[in-house]
């Protein structure tokens, strides 16, 4: 079978099983292109929460079909690939994190949207890398508690020095890979290049930066931008997504090791076999977990628009 001829598959099974299939922007262009909508990890979940589906499908890891959960209940929602973890998710369980907050009882404990859903019950506040500096800098407590991602956290606490940041050794094991020496080699391959990085990044890297913001930021300023070069400072799927939207403009990897193992371990051909109900896994939580990780998404919807 053809990629071609698998998705015209995949397009037909999905309007047959009313399902909604969602790709994080990391996962490889073929299922981007079957996918009813592309993004970042709780914008996609707000998306399935919009549609009318009967089931969903989340082309990324655990934790993001996790959070479609948590805001779809009661819709049947599919991982593709079981094996689809995310490391710094599963950095932190519900006792480490239940004796942290006994260490710091004064904090208010905000989570990353990268997180699991057991880790979220525990949790006041949850942020998503766009929406952190906003969301933080409105919480009234002066104490954070932030979780599980030190180098975002860093970049938050930079932005608000008027709060006090308790970070823990946590992060993401693709964007730490990326050193100031890739900096270097790359700002004298492409001189005339503007630097985009992610805040997952070391912060000595972002420090470089041009630019740094999320996926969808780091997207959206490439489009909007009179600059014709760019040096990409994530997940290198974002390079050819890129380049194939804007084919006049340049994109450079900043790092060759910038890859996530854990989301290109998903294929068409996976997603296709979870529409057959031949693989996949569906996620299930109990009410219990769903409505206390709903709180902290809550929470971050309130500040957001407060």
């Amino acid at each position: 079978m053809t990629t071609k001829e698998m998705q015209e598959t995949i397009f037909k099974l999905k309007k047959e099983r009313d399902c909604c299939i969602l790709a994080h922007y990391y996962q490889t262009h073929d299922i981007l292109e079957v996918a009813d909508y592309v993004g970042d990890s709780f914008g996609l979940a707000q998306k399935a929460a919009q549609n009318d589906c009967e089931q969903v499908m989340m082309c990324g890891v655990r934790f993001m079909a996790e959070t479609v959960k948590i805001l779809s209940p009661e819709k049947h929602v599919y991982l593709p690939k079981s094996e689809a973890g995310c490391p710094m998710a599963e950095q932190l369980d519900v006792e480490m994190l239940q004796q942290m907050k006994k260490a710091y009882p004064e904090h208010c404990v905000v989570a990353y949207i990268n997180t699991t859903a057991e880790l979220k019950t525990q949790c006041d506040v949850c942020v998503t890398s766009s929406s952190a500096v906003d969301i933080i800098r409105k919480i009234p407590t002066k104490k954070i508690l932030f979780i599980p991602d030190c180098n975002l956290g860093d970049y938050v606490a930079k932005q608000i020095p008027e709060k006090e940041f308790q970070l823990m050794h946590g992060g993401c094991p693709t964007h730490i890979r990326i050193s100031l020496k890739d900096v270097s080699a790359a700002r004298a391959a492409h001189p005339d290049a503007e630097l985009l990085v992610h805040p997952e990044c070391l912060p000595a890297v972002t420090a470089q930066a041009d630019y740094v913001g999320s996926t969808t930021g780091i997207m959206n300023y490439a489009a909007k931008s009179h600059k014709t070069s760019f040096i990409i400072g994530t997940e290198n799927s974002i390079v050819q997504h890129l380049g194939m939207q804007f084919p006049e403009k340049m994109f450079y990897p900043l790092s060759k090791d910038c890859v996530c193992h854990n989301m290109r371990v998903t294929t068409l051909a996976d997603v296709l076999h979870c529409l057959q109900g031949k693989d996949g896994e569906e996620i299930r939580l109990s009410k219990q977990v769903i409505n206390d990780a709903k709180v902290c998404i809550t929470e971050m919807l309130r500040l957001g628009n407060a």
